[in-house]
């Protein structure tokens, strides 16, 4: 069984928190050998050397060494691997004409790596650090496949490559200007205007690109991406800061632009999106920021399935020491009938914008989950209930409430740690509160990092810590999906939701993500009206009633998957869409 040793170097502290502890303690540097050495002020593992006993895993105040030992299947070179002690990649998707190819998979395992391979940015090393493939020997490994042909093709310029960045907030310092200007410059196909009209950024035309907020970045890359004439189109994450509507607008217009007999791929953590996009799955399995590997194409189902599964029959791999269950009821009760919060009918007006939410009650042991596009005020609702905006009609009872907010700050110094300690005190190191909170979320390996050394899925799950550690009866959650791949969200969700019922507290959940609501809410407010100018509240209502609605609104029909019970959207025009829209249901039942 191979064997590698990662050292994710951007987190060693070695001269700051760590005196070598790795080396010190190391059998086979006490005896004699130069197992692990510092070299360019960063300790380096030989791997051959390396013995596998996990020592120095262990006395790594940091965690940033790891010890993997790979399934028997990787037992050879890899695709890629980024250095010594770096990451490797196994496998690559693989383009088809005609056909969405669907990526889904932790952050942090290479999916982003491969599209960069695929797209030239990256030339595939082999492993091979220090004498690396030419352009020649890359065809030939792939002799007899159809990667041979693409790339040769991609090194011969005879592939034209549209790429949508997952790294949107990096567009403003590639490309300086105004909005047009980049339309201008990318628009092959003469439809850029028409795309600015359908994506609601005609006003924004004359801004400049760095005014930009997260979601108008988005669009305008999205945008920027269908506009080009490719042969192949790559999205990597087209749903993030997307509203419920606009997701699925996104959806359909990438499922139009496969028409064309062009190749797609695309990498989704909203799972709902990727199963409605996706023609084939690939399964892509490994360990953040260690390995990863990227199954052979399945048919989107069965893929979904094997990855919720977490095990690869056909490879013989289990990836995950457990499956990801859905449960076929469309709620759960409240364990009381208690009222923890009353809202009432209320108004607020500013900018030309008005809200007005209906009355509504919040149950000891319920979260009311809130849908609907940016806009409606969803999170003037949020910041009226907790205080920091007053409302313009209605008298709301003053609460005490635990808000995430939508906007998350990395401008916190010191470390994950004593962020949390701050709001959960001697809650930290209870076991319960380690048990529930702090593994379950995957933050104990994190606790000595710095705030702002996180990636934004991190972050996420330190502010959804943060919120859940203080001492609150009612919690207020803005968009906790965001940044979050798709195992993590429903481990989020269940994180909320037994924190919710074994506090016997109640929460408010904001979020787009319509699987992650479906799976976390007991009754549901929707949001509608004209975006930037009114919104309008229905409910609250319960989650089959307010499940219907949001479908309705996005013209899709939902249905439970036979195996996984997971929420499935329905073949626009099949029999079970054809009845359900007739019935008027649109939520499974």
């Amino acid at each position: 069984m191979k064997r590698i040793a990662i050292v994710e170097k951007e987190k060693c502290v070695l001269g700051k928190r760590c005196e070598f502890l790795c080396g010190k303690y190391c059998p086979v540097n006490k005896a004699k050998q130069e197992c692990i050495i510092i070299k360019n002020k960063k300790p380096v593992i030989n791997e051959e050397l390396c013995t596998g006993c996990g020592i120095c895993v262990k006395r790594c105040p940091a965690h940033c060494i790891h010890i993997i030992r790979l399934p028997d299947v990787l037992d050879k070179d890899p695709v890629h691997r980024h250095g010594i002690n770096g990451f490797e990649l196994y496998g690559l998707p693989l383009p088809k004409k005609g056909k969405i190819i669907g990526l889904v998979g932790k952050n942090g395992i290479g999916k982003t790596t491969s599209i960069n391979i695929l797209t030239g940015n990256i030339h595939p090393n082999f492993g091979r650090i220090e004498n690396p493939p030419n352009e020649q020997e890359i065809i030939e490994k792939y002799s007899g496949t159809i990667l041979a042909k693409y790339f040769e093709d991609l090194f011969g310029n005879k592939i034209r490559i549209a790429h949508k960045p997952q790294r949107i907030d990096l567009i403003p310092r590639i490309y300086k200007g105004k909005v047009m200007d980049l339309i201008n410059k990318v628009d092959e196909s003469g439809k850029g205007e028409e795309m600015l009209e359908k994506f609601n950024l005609v006003k924004k035309k004359s801004m400049e690109i760095s005014k930009l907020s997260g979601g108008e970045l988005q669009k305008l890359a999205i945008i920027g991406t269908v506009i080009k004439k490719a042969d192949l189109y790559f999205f990597d994450e087209p749903s993030s800061f997307l509203d419920v509507t606009t997701r699925m607008m996104v959806a359909k217009l990438i499922k139009n632009l496969s028409k064309e007999n062009n190749s797609i791929i695309v990498v989704e953590h909203d799972l709902t999106t990727l199963d409605y996009i996706s023609d084939e799955i690939q399964v892509v399995y490994g360990v953040p920021a260690c390995y990863g590997a990227i199954s052979q194409p399945k048919t989107t189902n069965k893929g979904i399935n094997e990855y919720l599964d977490g095990y690869l029959p056909e490879d013989n791999v289990r990836f995950r020491s457990y499956s990801i269950k859905f449960f076929k009821g469309v709620s759960r009760k409240t364990t009381s009938q208690e009222i923890l919060l009353e809202f009432p009918k209320m108004s607020k007006s500013f900018d030309g914008f008005k809200l007005e939410v209906n009355k509504g009650l919040v149950h000891k042991g319920e979260i009311m989950a809130v849908m609907g596009a940016n806009g409606l005020g969803k999170t003037t609702f949020l910041r009226l209930l907790t205080g920091e905006l007053k409302p313009d009609e209605g008298t709301l009872n003053k609460y005490k409430i635990a808000y995430k907010p939508q906007y998350l700050s990395y401008d916190v110094k010191g470390t994950v740690r004593e962020f949390l300690i701050k709001a959960a005190k001697d809650k930290f190191s209870s076991g319960w509160y380690k048990q529930n909170i702090l593994e379950k979320l995957g933050l104990g390996k994190i606790l000595d990092n710095e705030i702002k050394d996180l990636s934004g899925g991190e972050l996420q799950k330190t502010y959804i810590a943060l919120t859940l550690s203080r001492d609150c009866e009612i919690f207020a959650f803005d968009e906790p999906s965001a940044f979050i791949d798709v195992e993590d969200r429903l481990i989020v969700a269940e994180v909320i939701k037994d924190f919710i019922l074994n506090k016997e507290a109640c929460a408010i959940v904001v979020d787009h993500d319509v699987q992650f609501i479906d799976y976390i809410g007991d009754s549901m407010l929707v949001f509608s009206g004209i975006p930037g100018k009114e919104g309008h509240v229905f409910g609250p209502c319960s989650k089959e009633e307010g499940m219907n609605t949001v479908l309705k609104m996005l013209d899709v029909t939902y249905r439970h998957d036979k195996e996984t019970f997971r929420p499935r959207i329905n073949k626009p025009g099949s029999r079970l869409d054809r009845l359900q829209r007739k019935e008027g249901k649109y939520y499974y039942t």
